[in-house]
Protein backbone atom coordinates (compact mmCIF):
# COMPACT_ATOMS: atom_id res chain seq x y z
CA UNK A 1 0.00 0.00 0.00
CA UNK A 2 1.39 3.41 -1.01
CA UNK A 3 1.97 5.77 1.89
CA UNK A 4 3.22 9.27 1.12
CA UNK A 5 5.40 11.18 3.55
CA UNK A 6 2.61 13.62 4.54
CA UNK A 7 1.48 11.11 7.15
CA UNK A 8 1.35 11.59 10.90
CA UNK A 9 2.39 8.04 11.80
CA UNK A 10 4.36 6.24 9.07
CA UNK A 11 3.81 2.48 9.10
CA UNK A 12 6.78 1.50 6.94
CA UNK A 13 9.57 -0.42 8.69
CA UNK A 14 12.15 1.99 10.05
CA UNK A 15 15.35 2.20 8.04
CA UNK A 16 18.00 4.84 8.76
CA UNK A 17 20.63 6.29 6.47
CA UNK A 18 23.38 8.84 7.07
CA UNK A 19 23.64 11.57 4.46
CA UNK A 20 26.35 14.20 4.01
CA UNK A 21 25.69 17.71 2.73
CA UNK A 22 28.50 20.04 1.69
CA UNK A 23 27.58 23.44 0.29
CA UNK A 24 29.89 26.06 -1.21
CA UNK A 25 31.55 28.23 1.43
CA UNK A 26 29.56 26.51 4.18
CA UNK A 27 29.87 23.93 6.92
CA UNK A 28 29.69 20.21 6.23
CA UNK A 29 26.53 18.57 7.57
CA UNK A 30 25.61 15.02 8.46
CA UNK A 31 21.99 13.99 8.67
CA UNK A 32 20.28 10.81 9.72
CA UNK A 33 17.34 10.23 7.39
CA UNK A 34 14.54 7.75 8.00
CA UNK A 35 12.25 5.74 5.78
CA UNK A 36 8.74 7.17 5.61
CA UNK A 37 10.19 10.70 5.55
CA UNK A 38 10.64 12.86 2.45
CA UNK A 39 13.97 12.45 0.61
CA UNK A 40 15.01 9.46 2.69
CA UNK A 41 17.62 8.20 0.22
CA UNK A 42 19.28 11.50 -0.65
CA UNK A 43 19.04 15.23 -0.02
CA UNK A 44 17.03 16.33 -3.02
CA UNK A 45 18.15 18.97 -5.49
CA UNK A 46 15.20 21.29 -4.82
CA UNK A 47 16.07 21.45 -1.13
CA UNK A 48 19.71 22.26 -1.94
CA UNK A 49 18.65 25.05 -4.30
CA UNK A 50 16.26 26.55 -1.74
CA UNK A 51 18.98 26.61 0.92
CA UNK A 52 21.54 28.22 -1.39
CA UNK A 53 19.34 30.84 -3.06
CA UNK A 54 16.45 31.89 -0.83
CA UNK A 55 16.32 35.51 0.28
CA UNK A 56 16.80 35.93 4.02
CA UNK A 57 14.09 38.35 5.15
CA UNK A 58 14.16 39.48 8.77
CA UNK A 59 15.04 37.52 11.88
CA UNK A 60 12.53 34.67 12.25
CA UNK A 61 11.91 31.79 9.87
CA UNK A 62 9.53 28.85 9.85
CA UNK A 63 10.66 25.74 7.98
CA UNK A 64 7.23 24.27 7.27
CA UNK A 65 7.23 20.55 6.54
CA UNK A 66 10.81 20.28 7.73
CA UNK A 67 11.28 16.55 7.17
CA UNK A 68 14.43 15.40 8.95
CA UNK A 69 15.53 19.00 9.24
CA UNK A 70 17.89 19.92 6.42
CA UNK A 71 16.63 23.42 5.56
CA UNK A 72 16.10 24.78 9.06
CA UNK A 73 19.30 23.31 10.47
CA UNK A 74 21.48 24.70 7.67
CA UNK A 75 19.80 28.12 7.86
CA UNK A 76 20.50 28.33 11.58
CA UNK A 77 24.10 27.13 11.31
CA UNK A 78 24.94 29.55 8.49
CA UNK A 79 22.92 32.43 10.01
CA UNK A 80 23.36 32.15 13.80
CA UNK A 81 21.27 35.26 14.52
CA UNK A 82 18.19 33.78 12.87
CA UNK A 83 15.38 32.48 15.06
CA UNK A 84 14.52 29.17 13.41
CA UNK A 85 11.28 27.25 13.91
CA UNK A 86 10.56 23.90 12.28
CA UNK A 87 7.56 21.60 12.11
CA UNK A 88 6.18 18.58 10.30
CA UNK A 89 3.01 16.51 10.47
CA UNK A 90 5.15 13.35 10.36
CA UNK A 91 6.16 12.23 13.86
CA UNK A 92 9.11 10.23 12.54
CA UNK A 93 10.37 13.30 10.68
CA UNK A 94 10.20 15.43 13.81
CA UNK A 95 12.06 12.80 15.84
CA UNK A 96 14.93 12.74 13.36
CA UNK A 97 14.94 16.53 12.89
CA UNK A 98 15.57 16.83 16.63
CA UNK A 99 18.36 14.23 16.44
CA UNK A 100 19.97 16.06 13.51
CA UNK A 101 19.72 19.47 15.18
CA UNK A 102 21.60 18.08 18.19
CA UNK A 103 24.17 16.28 16.03
CA UNK A 104 24.86 19.48 14.05
CA UNK A 105 25.02 21.63 17.19
CA UNK A 106 22.19 24.04 16.46
CA UNK A 107 19.43 25.32 18.72
CA UNK A 108 16.06 25.43 16.95
CA UNK A 109 12.41 25.06 17.99
CA UNK A 110 10.99 21.85 16.45
CA UNK A 111 7.35 20.84 16.85
CA UNK A 112 4.99 18.21 15.48
CA UNK A 113 1.63 19.04 13.94
CA UNK A 114 -0.38 19.53 10.77
CA UNK A 115 0.36 22.74 8.93
CA UNK A 116 0.41 25.77 11.22
CA UNK A 117 -1.32 24.01 14.12
CA UNK A 118 1.84 24.04 16.29
CA UNK A 119 2.25 27.79 15.75
CA UNK A 120 -1.11 29.24 16.79
CA UNK A 121 -0.79 32.95 17.49
CA UNK A 122 2.76 33.14 16.13
CA UNK A 123 4.02 35.11 13.15
CA UNK A 124 7.31 34.95 11.26
CA UNK A 125 9.40 37.08 8.92
CA UNK A 126 9.85 34.13 6.55
CA UNK A 127 8.09 30.87 5.83
CA UNK A 128 10.03 28.45 3.63
CA UNK A 129 8.66 25.28 2.14
CA UNK A 130 9.41 22.41 -0.21
CA UNK A 131 5.70 21.65 -0.54
CA UNK A 132 4.13 18.18 -0.16
CA UNK A 133 2.85 17.94 -3.72
CA UNK A 134 2.26 14.20 -3.33
CA UNK A 135 -0.30 14.93 -0.64
CA UNK A 136 -2.57 16.66 -3.17
CA UNK A 137 -3.41 20.21 -4.14
CA UNK A 138 -5.85 20.71 -1.25
CA UNK A 139 -2.94 20.34 1.17
CA UNK A 140 -0.41 22.64 -0.48
CA UNK A 141 -3.09 25.21 -1.29
CA UNK A 142 -4.10 25.31 2.38
CA UNK A 143 -0.49 25.78 3.48
CA UNK A 144 -0.04 28.69 1.07
CA UNK A 145 -3.38 30.30 1.93
CA UNK A 146 -2.84 30.10 5.69
CA UNK A 147 0.69 31.48 5.41
CA UNK A 148 -0.82 34.98 5.32
CA UNK A 149 -2.01 34.57 8.92
CA UNK A 150 1.49 33.65 10.09
CA UNK A 151 3.64 36.28 8.39
CA UNK A 152 4.62 39.68 9.71
CA UNK A 153 3.99 42.62 7.41
CA UNK A 154 6.71 42.61 4.77
CA UNK A 155 7.45 38.97 5.48
CA UNK A 156 7.84 36.44 2.70
CA UNK A 157 6.67 32.98 1.74
CA UNK A 158 9.34 31.17 -0.32
CA UNK A 159 8.46 27.90 -2.02
CA UNK A 160 10.64 25.63 -4.17
CA UNK A 161 9.25 23.29 -6.83
CA UNK A 162 9.80 21.82 -10.28
CA UNK A 163 8.04 24.36 -12.47
CA UNK A 164 6.64 21.80 -14.91
CA UNK A 165 5.67 19.30 -12.19
CA UNK A 166 3.18 21.35 -10.23
CA UNK A 167 5.31 24.43 -9.67
CA UNK A 168 3.50 26.57 -12.23
CA UNK A 169 0.20 25.93 -10.40
CA UNK A 170 1.83 26.78 -7.09
CA UNK A 171 3.18 30.04 -8.48
CA UNK A 172 -0.23 30.98 -9.86
CA UNK A 173 -1.93 30.25 -6.55
CA UNK A 174 0.66 32.26 -4.60
CA UNK A 175 -0.08 35.20 -6.88
CA UNK A 176 -3.81 34.80 -6.25
CA UNK A 177 -3.34 34.70 -2.47
CA UNK A 178 -0.71 37.43 -2.05
CA UNK A 179 -1.34 39.41 -5.26
CA UNK A 180 2.40 39.24 -5.96
CA UNK A 181 4.95 36.56 -6.79
CA UNK A 182 8.46 36.51 -8.24
CA UNK A 183 10.95 33.91 -9.35
CA UNK A 184 13.92 34.20 -7.00
CA UNK A 185 15.95 31.51 -8.75
CA UNK A 186 15.72 29.17 -11.76
CA UNK A 187 17.88 26.10 -12.19
CA UNK A 188 17.37 22.80 -13.99
CA UNK A 189 13.60 23.13 -14.12
CA UNK A 190 13.45 24.06 -10.43
CA UNK A 191 12.30 27.48 -9.29
CA UNK A 192 12.02 29.36 -6.01
CA UNK A 193 8.84 31.43 -5.84
CA UNK A 194 8.58 34.32 -3.39
CA UNK A 195 5.49 36.25 -2.30
CA UNK A 196 5.51 39.14 0.20
CA UNK A 197 2.77 40.08 2.67
CA UNK A 198 1.91 43.69 1.91
CA UNK A 199 0.59 46.21 4.44
CA UNK A 200 -2.88 46.16 2.85
CA UNK A 201 -3.13 42.37 3.37
CA UNK A 202 -2.98 42.74 7.14
CA UNK A 203 -5.93 45.09 7.47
Amino acid sequence: MFEHYYTENPTSPLKVRELVLKLKNAHEYRFKSASGVYAYKRIDKATRILIEHLIVDGRSVLDLGCGYGVIGIVLKKENPDLEVYMSDVNKRAVKFAKINAKDNNVSVDIRQGDGYEPWKGMKFDMIVMNPPIAAGKEVWMRLIREAKDHLNTGGSLQVVAFHNKGGSRIKKFMDEVFENVEDVWKEGGIRIYRSVLKMSDTK
